[in-house]
């Protein structure tokens, strides 16, 4: 017998059942990172107190103060897909961010490194050979990070100052050598999962319902599923009001700090 004003059995155990699915849910993303607590800088953070740029707003640049902004990423690239998905970025105005991988793919096709460089696209770092960082000693971190940046560099002459850890996965030792090597990491905030799907509706579908402000868009080239997705993908965000920006841009006026882990 319980009295009024205090809750049902199954009002509590919904409640119990609720609170412990949300520790688990923290569990869970503090074991992706590899590390007791992560602490993250939000696009709007890096940009509150930046000064502005009053000549670069004035050539027309992004202000995402201003309008929807969201900006679309692509690992582990690039792959034979890649030629395609920029064909569509071109056609569509539309800069996107890279972060490639090295062995297998910088190696294997660095023609489109360049090309998309050339189109504007941010280059940046998904590391060399896709290693779990947190699973590494600082040498071996070292070398992940720094093998693509050279490349990358030598391709594009612009070395990257940004990475994406493998899986999301990070902690002190990965930050602290991502500082001595200038690039900043950058997470996510939108996934389609594109890795356990090639139903390019099903991957639409997952990016649109959780698309948002300020949002940053994770997807793979790589997989066959994810390329077809792309226009469908653009033209309903576009219809919503979105305008798509690079990284850098979603953070500007303020710059990416080395060290610093951002995500929306």
């Amino acid at each position: 017998m319980y009295s009024l004003g205090m809750p049902s059995p199954t009002k509590k155990m919904k409640k119990t059942g609720a609170a412990f699915l949300a520790a688990m849910t923290l569990s869970a993303a503090l074991a992706l990172t590899g590390c007791t607590r992560l602490d993250t800088t939000s696009p709007a953070d890096a940009r509150a107190g930046a000064a502005i740029d009053v000549q670069a707003r004035a050539a027309g640049t992004v202000d995402c103060e201003e309008v929807k902004c969201i900006a679309l990423t692509f690992d582990a690239g690039p792959s034979e897909n890649s030629p395609r998905l920029l064909d569509i970025l071109k056609e569509e105005q539309v800069p996107a961010t890279f972060f490639l991988l090295g062995k297998r793919h910088i190696e294997k096709y660095p023609e489109l490194v360049k090309r998309m460089a050339d189109e504007g696209h941010e280059v940046a770092s998904h590391t060399w050979d896709h290693k779990i960082l947190t699973e590494l000693g600082p040498e071996e971190i070292r070398e992940e990070l720094e093998r693509p940046n050279k490349e990358i560099e030598r391709l594009t002459g612009r070395r990257p100052t940004l990475m994406r850890p493998p899986q999301g996965r990070t902690n002190d030792t990965v930050h602290k050598i991502c500082r001595e090597l200038g690039v900043a990491e950058v997470l996510w905030s939108v996934t389609a999962k594109d890795y356990k799907t090639n139903d390019s509706a099903l991957i639409h579908q997952r990016v649109l319902e959780q698309s948002s402000r300020d949002g940053i868009i994770l997807l793979h080239d790589i997989y066959p599923g994810t390329v077809p997705a792309v226009p469908g993908i653009i033209k309903a965000l576009k219809k919503q009001g979105y305008v798509f920006v690079t990284v850098p841009q979603l953070l500007a006026p303020g710059k990416a700090e080395p060290g610093k882990v951002y995500r929306p």
